[in-house]
């Protein structure tokens, strides 16, 4: 039974590992769209000039918060590996 429950625990820690490197790689791609986005929209004459800079800043905040999702899943998945992974006890 023990060796049943390492093995599911491994394969947690796995799968937490590989949430983890899908968000790391998202962290570009999302920066990346919401400079567009400004640009687009400063392009295209849907924001003043006074707007750009405070869309600019909602849309740097929102960004960040694929930065705290993968700070947060990091923060897990250090756990996870030092309760559950190293020196066992069994």
């Amino acid at each position: 039974l023990l060796s049943w429950n390492s093995t599911l625990i491994n394969i947690g820690i796995f799968a937490f590992s590989l949430a983890l490197l899908f968000q790391l790689v998202t962290l570009p791609v999302e920066f990346n769209a919401s400079r567009r986005a400004i640009q687009i929209l400063s392009e295209g004459g849907l924001l003043t000039e006074e707007e750009v800079p405070m869309a600019r800043h909602v849309l740097f905040a929102a960004a960040l918060t694929y930065v705290a999702a993968a700070l947060s899943t990091f923060l897990q998945l250090l756990r996870l590996i030092l309760l559950f992974g190293g020196n066992r006890r069994d």
